[in-house]
């Protein structure tokens, strides 16, 4: 049986050849990384405040997943639509959302974006064409159909970028939507964050046959797998998707395969994998380590430019936690305000 494995860490060279083929600036490199610091430091510091009692609810933290985030967003139009799954924080960040505004709704605050009533798993922003997520697994996949598909008729110039998990995949509207998708031609760009587990089971275990992408040639979708801890590579990968799909030749399917350092949610005791293998993930492949040495040697940045960087990411997340706990509580009168469109 054919199995997905996640690439070697890239030579420099390889990394130097990609950039100069793609043309990425140094300030494109510097806002991945920018962005992926970003990300990482409102997933750790939303952890802490979990742990703290401030977050309603559960959360499913993308620590981990940063690069899959940044590098689709620099491959996608700002105006594309986005429908994102529970573990989507990294996307709707990446995607340009105010993380003021992000970490009130964490909070169940006012000013958040939905005034506290999505909280982690259903926070959206209609006026960026983030069309939100839900915590139903495979729940976004039949939407992007119908988005698409407004899309097709309207004869729109976006496309619809639909995130899902692993696990997902399993699910039977996965097959019911690709199926539609691909007979009307809908411009949907299906990406599958392969993070290895579907909440506490290895993907091997519950995958006939991997890689997950390959089901997409059953529906005569084009697909391909990409490293997804390695931010350039999955920019790519998702600029050549985004491109056939934007082209009017239906849908594309991409599967990044990455990896989660937190467990599935909040209650996940991580029983199932080792500290080992966390570990190991976190030393040699984590998606921002290895970003960051691939800057150092193209002195793209220098150490003390890449600690700025991080730095200024980390105070821009805790001028967030400052703006939520310091914003209202929803009013009760409010209560049954905000629930319909």
């Amino acid at each position: 049986m054919a199995k997905p494995k996640v690439k070697e860490i890239n030579t420099q060279a390889d990394f130097d050849e990609r950039v100069r083929r793609l043309e990425l600036s140094d300030e494109t490199l510097i806002g991945l990384y920018r962005t992926m610091c970003t990300v990482r430091h409102f997933e750790y510091t939303a952890d802490r405040l979990y742990a703290a009692g401030k977050v309603h609810g559960t959360m499913h933290l993308s620590a981990g997943q940063e690069a899959v985030a940044a590098g689709t967003r620099l491959a996608l139009q700002p105006d594309d639509y986005l429908i994102n799954h529970h573990r989507g924080h990294g996307h709707f960040i990446a995607k340009g959302a105010d993380v003021n505004l992000m970490m009130a709704e964490f909070l169940g605050k006012d000013t958040g974006f939905n005034h506290g009533r999505g909280g982690s798993m259903h926070i959206a922003d209609f006026q960026s064409n983030n069309l939100g997520a839900n915590g139903i697994v495979g729940g976004g996949i039949p939407q992007a159909v119908g988005v698409g598909l407004a899309l097709q008729m309207q004869r729109r110039k976006e496309i619809c970028v639909c995130i899902f998990g692993d696990g997902a995949s399993n699910e039977g509207v996965f097959h019911e939507a690709l199926n539609m998708a691909s007979l009307w031609k809908l411009p949907i760009l299906y990406i599958c964050e392969n993070n290895k587990y579907g909440m506490s089971m290895d993907v091997e275990r519950v995958v006939a046959k991997l890689p997950i992408a390959q089901r997409a040639e059953a529906y005569g979708i084009p697909w391909s797998t990409v490293d997804g801890n390695a931010v350039v590579e999955v920019y790519e990968a998702i600029k050549e998707a985004a491109d056939h799909v934007r082209a009017g030749n239906g849908p594309y399917f991409v599967e990044a395969l990455t990896y989660r350092y937190f467990g599935h949610s909040k209650s996940d005791r991580n029983l199932y994998r080792s500290k080992e293998e966390i570990e190991d993930w976190k030393q040699n492949r984590d998606p921002i380590m290895r970003f960051t040495k691939h800057l150092l040697q193209a002195e793209v940045l220098n150490e003390e430019q890449a600690r700025e960087v991080d730095a200024q990411a980390e105070q821009v997340i805790l001028k967030a936690v400052e703006f939520a706990e310091a914003s209202p509580e929803p009013d009760l009168s409010t209560l049954m305000d905000y629930i319909y469109a």
